[in-house]
C-alpha cells in the first residue's frame, strides 16, 4: 500500500524585484519585474507502508518545501499529492489526526509546564478518552522511559530528555506516518544514538511510516533503508540506503598523528591527501581495502592520535549533482 503518491509536483513562488541604491526611484515609474523561483520542480515519487526513507538535500534544496506541501501547510502550484488517500491542501484536517511531526529546532510542546500535561493537552486536541490517553502514555512512558522526569517542566529538561518527550507527544494518537526534521541536532553521541533506536523501534515494531530529513550522515544510516536526494527542486537520486552506502559513502577520512614523520606508501583503496610533519590525512576506500591495511603502513607504537570521519553529506550531493549535469551535457 503507498503512503505517499506525489506527481509531477511543483512549487513556484513570485517575487517582486527591489531596487536599491540610485534605483530606487525607479519604482515611481516603471512596473516592478516579477522574480519567479521554482522551489519544487516536476518531482515524482511514491511511499510504500512501513517504509524508512530519508529526504534530504542542502539547504534551499527544496525539501522543507515538499513537505509543507505534503502536510498540507502549503498549496502546490501544480501536480498531484496523495498522503494516506488525502489531498493534503484539500483535506489537512482529516490528515492531520493520521501524522505526526518532530522538529529538532522548534519546540512543539509548552515549556512551563511538566510533560505530563502536555501529553494530556495534546491527548484532548484529539479527541482521545480519557482512560485511553492515560493507557497510552503509560505504555510510550516506558519504551521510551521519561517515566523519572514527566512530571518536570520541560523547561527544565536537557535536549534529549526534552526530544523524548516530543517524540511520545507525537505518537499518543497513534499516527501512520511520521515527519522527522532535524530530530537529532545538537544532541550528544549517546542521546543521538538512543533516539536512532527509537525511531527505528517505531519503524519496524509499530510499523510506523518514516520519512527522515537530517544534515547527519549517521542520522540516514542508521535510521533509513531508502535515500531521496533533492537539490535545486530537483531530484537528484532515488535508492536504497544500501547503494548509497556502496557508491558514496564508501570512503572514509582518516587523520592520524604519529610519534615521527615516515613515508606512508599509498596503494590501491589507500590515498594520502595531505601530509605536514607527523600529521597525515588519509582516503581509504572501504570497498577495495580495510583499516587493517591501512593500520599496517606504520607501527602502533609511533599512533599518538586518530579520527576517522565519512565524507561529509553535502560533498555526496555536490558529488550526486555534478554526475546529473554531466549527463545532461
Amino acid at each position: 500500500m503507498k503512503i505517499i503518491e506525489v506527481k509531477n509536483l511543483q512549487k513556484t513562488f513570485i517575487s517582486k524585484k527591489k531596487y536599491k541604491g540610485k534605483e530606487k526611484w525607479k519604482h515611481l515609474f516603471k512596473k516592478k519585474e516579477k522574480i519567479i523561483k521554482k522551489a519544487v520542480d516536476d518531482i515524482s515519487f511514491s511511499v510504500e507502508e512501513g517504509e524508512s526513507l530519508a529526504f534530504i538535500g542542502p539547504n534551499g534544496a527544496g525539501k522543507s518545501t515538499t513537505i509543507k506541501m505534503l502536510t498540507g501547510i502549503l498549496y502546490p502550484t501544480s501536480g498531484e499529492i496523495k498522503v494516506l488517500g488525502y489531498n493534503p491542501s484539500k483535506e489537512r484536517i482529516k490528515l492531520s489526526k493520521e501524522i505526526g511531526c518532530v522538529f529538532g529546532q522548534k519546540e512543539q510542546l509548552w515549556v512551563h509546564l511538566s510533560a505530563m500535561d502536555n501529553f494530556l493537552f495534546v491527548g484532548s486536541i484529539y479527541d482521545i478518552p480519557k482512560k485511553e490517553l492515560l493507557e497510552r502514555i503509560e505504555e510510550l512512558s516506558s519504551v521510551f522511559e521519561i517515566k523519572d522526569f514527566i512530571n518536570q517542566p520541560v523547561k527544565s529538561l536537557s535536549l534529549g530528555q526534552r526530544m523524548k518527550c516530543e517524540m511520545v507527544a507525537s505518537l499518543l494518537h497513534k499516527p501512520k506516518l511520521l515527519f522527522f526534521d532535524e530530530p537529532t541536532i545538537g544532541l550528544d553521541p549517546i542521546a543521538k544514538e538512543t533516539l536512532r533506536n527509537l525511531v527505528k523501534k517505531m519503524n519496524k515494531e509499530l510499523g510506523i511510516t518514516i520519512l527522515f530529513t537530517s544534515h547527519d550522515v549517521g542520522d540516514i544510516e542508521e535510521v533509513c533503508k531508502r535515500v531521496i536526494i533533492i537539490n535545486n527542486g530537483k531530484i537528484m537520486l532515488d535508492d536504497s540506503m544500501k547503494n548509497l552506502k556502496y557508491h558514496y559513502l564508501n570512503k572514509k577520512i582518516v587523520e592520524v598523528n604519529l610519534k615521527k614523520n615516515i613515508k606512508i606508501k599509498e596503494k590501491e583503496g589507500i590515498k594520502v591527501l595531505k601530509a605536514k610533519d607527523t600529521m597525515y590525512k588519509i582516503e581509504v576506500d572501504m570497498n577495495i581495502t580495510s583499516m587493517d591495511e591501512l593500520m599496517g603502513l606504520f607501527k602502533a607504537d609511533d599512533l599518538q592520535d586518530i579520527s576517522i570521519s565519512t565524507t561529509p553529506l553535502e560533498d555526496i550531493i555536490k558529488t550526486i549533482y555534478r554526475g546529473a549535469n554531466d549527463e545532461m551535457v
